[in-house]
């Protein structure tokens, strides 16, 4: 009975164990196939140079054995304007307790990063708004406020440079954002990150964050695009 016990298990594992990269195997060759008929790259294998290019954004930071795959990379024409991506795979494990109660989880997430058209910012950190964000409200820890109300409720905006942030976000790219409901976006010099560091997203959907990214720059403000055409505005290069 015992044998028979240990063999049953034994069987449940490999099942569990085979499925699961069964499962993998189908995600990366849809992936795949949504890279080829976009004219990207696709690499399934872990990136190894991952870790220094996304190093800049705070959901890159977090736990040990960082690892991105199913990579890809090229330039996609979104509005008027051809931009350079990068989306994939991202996970990494953190550990919690001590002792005896030592646990590890390992998170996975998908993500897409932007090189922006128009030029360099300072960072800007755009996301839904959370419990804690209003607990942290009524403590006197507020973020950027804006005119609308609706807009303040739903988004949690912060930025060193207050005066870019409010520039940045006018009626038109508030108005876009409600609408669209990004899950994060992450702005830092030349870049745009496009994550909440949860879940991971089928193809249709990285093809959605690709046209919302796309749709930012295209409502991107002209006044504020003129001044960093201008070098006004500053921000970290890529």
């Amino acid at each position: 009975m015992e044998i028979f016990f240990i063999t049953v298990v034994a069987v449940l594992v490999v099942a569990g164990i085979w499925f699961r990269w069964h499962l993998e195997n189908k995600r990366s060759t849809e992936l795949q196939a949504f890279a080829s008929s976009r004219g990207l790259s696709f690499q399934r294998s872990p990136d190894s140079d991952a870790d220094e290019r996304l190093a800049r954004f705070t959901m890159f930071q977090r736990g040990r054995s960082r690892k991105a795959w199913n990579t890809i990379r090229g330039s996609m024409t979104l509005g008027t304007h051809e931009v350079k991506l990068e989306m994939g795979d991202y996970r990494y494990t953190i550990d919690t307790g001590s002792g005896k109660n030592r646990r590890s989880e390992t998170r996975r997430f998908s993500y897409l990063v932007a090189h922006n058209p128009i030029g360099h910012c300072p960072e800007v950190i755009i996301r839904r708004e959370g419990f804690f964000d209003r607990v942290k409200g009524v403590l006197g820890f507020d973020d950027i406020d804006f005119e609308s109300d609706e807009f303040s409720r739903r988004f949690h905006v912060s930025s060193d440079d207050k005066r870019f942030a409010y520039d940045l976000v006018d009626p038109g790219v508030m108005e876009y954002l409600m609408k669209s409901s990004p899950p994060a976006l992450e702005l830092d010099g030349g870049l745009v990150c496009v994550s909440d560091g949860k879940g991971r997203w089928d193809p249709d959907e990285f093809q959605r964050m690709s046209e919302l990214v796309g749709g930012l720059f295209q409502r991107w403000p002209r006044h504020l695009a003129s001044s960093m055409a201008g070098g006004e505005r500053g921000g970290n290069a890529p």
